[in-house]
């Protein structure tokens, strides 16, 4: 059975910045009433979206992605897929005073609790925010996207910043779930980057507009 779209607010009549923060509450709660999933635990959607991103980014060598936490789609299985095949995986680190860096991904048990409520981050010393230009792909989290390739992150502005700082023809791809690919334009800010494909467990798919021509 299918999970029901989730019935956004109004905010348009909210400045940006607050229809954001709006949009944020209702699609967490979302989440959290239909796509419980226990941390680590490879149910069938997370293998179905693994598949799906494997076929996003084949024949890649490099690409950036993240760590799953709470209810976001699962890319922890993915992760492990993507190293067995020999890509180099890229993934964020939150260091000191909020600064940007990356490590690359060496298995699931190097991976450790830097800090209360960050995910979960590889061991080493951190690169700088620019080694996101060593990558072919970048796959971010998202809470969800629409059809002109907005996307409404977690609030951080993490990505804002180390997006730009990638190679112009790497694409950028969205993991969400299929309710979360929403009709209705999203608010958006000058500094916001959009993505140019969007993963789901049963697809994956360009989004109109996409300078990213596949392979």
């Amino acid at each position: 059975m299918s999970t029901p779209a989730p019935v956004l607010p109004d905010v348009a009549f909210l400045e940006v910045s607050d229809a954001k923060d709006a949009l944020r509450v209702t699609l967490r709660e979302q989440r959290r009433h239909h796509h419980r999933h226990p941390v680590g635990h490879h149910d069938p959607t997370c293998e179905a979206l693994t598949e799906h991103a494997l076929q996003a980014v084949a024949g890649m060598g490099a690409v950036a992605a993240y760590v799953s936490v709470g209810y976001e789609p699962c890319t922890r299985l993915l992760l492990e897929e993507l190293r067995s095949q020999g890509v180099r995986v890229l993934l964020p680190v939150l260091g000191p005073r909020l600064s940007r860096s990356w490590r690359y991904f060496a298995g699931s048990d190097d991976l450790a609790e830097r800090a209360p409520g960050r995910p979960p981050e590889p061991s080493g010393q951190p690169l700088p925010p620019e080694e996101i230009g060593q990558v072919e792909a970048v796959l971010v989290p998202a809470l969800a996207v629409d059809r002109a390739g907005r996307r409404l992150g977690q609030g951080g502005g993490w990505y804002d910043r180390v997006l730009p700082l990638r190679r112009p023809q790497a694409p950028v791809f969205a993991l969400v779930y299929g309710d979360e690919l929403v009709t209705r334009p999203l608010p958006a800010e000058p500094h916001d980057v959009p993505v140019d494909a969007v993963i789901t467990p049963t697809e994956w798919f360009l989004l109109q507009g996409s300078a990213f021509s596949g392979r």
